[in-house]
């Protein structure tokens, strides 16, 4: 069988635009390896009345009150309500090799999902683009989560993109 010359230029040019597709969907989100926007994604989110992303610290009952009175609920109720079992919130294996360090190890983070553990670590908001602590909320949050598969990370990272 003969190609034409056209015909492998066609090939390759198809083949590079495959592979550029596939290594975009391997790249960290710019907010995980970039500390200023990182920052600058997490001080808006703090500060926007509609997200409220806390709290700093995590005995700060005056933010699970204002938590509490948002959600119409306790703030024992809220404190449930973290990014650990949030839909945005990603710790897929992935993810993780995007992080700065490990906190828990994937095993740790599978195993304390499998037991219905709280999981302690960092993770990636697909709502609001930030590297965030699993203990902690936002006005935001939506029960589901935590992404724990790269697939469904891909997938969020996607839908992103394409905004």
């Amino acid at each position: 069988m003969k190609i034409t010359k056209r015909r492998l230029r066609m090939l390759i040019k198809e083949s590079i635009l495959r592979l550029r597709e596939q290594a975009r969907s391997f790249v960290c989100p710019a907010p995980t390896q970039d500390l200023e926007l990182n920052t600058r994604n997490r001080n808006s989110a703090i500060k926007a009345d509609y997200i409220q992303y806390g709290p700093l610290n995590l005995s700060d009952e005056a933010y699970w009150d204002r938590a509490a009175d948002h959600w119409r609920t306790t703030p024992a109720v809220a404190k449930e309500s973290n990014c650990s079992n949030c839909v945005a919130f990603d710790v897929s294996p992935r993810m993780q090799d995007c992080m700065p360090g490990e906190i828990m190890s994937q095993e740790e983070i599978e195993d304390a999902l499998e037991d219905n553990e709280e999981v302690k670590t960092l993770g990636y908001c697909w709502m609001h683009s930030f590297k965030c602590h699993s203990a902690r909320t936002c006005y935001t949050w939506a029960g589901g989560g935590p992404i724990k598969e790269d697939e469904v990370s891909f997938d969020w990272q996607s839908r992103g993109e394409s905004k």
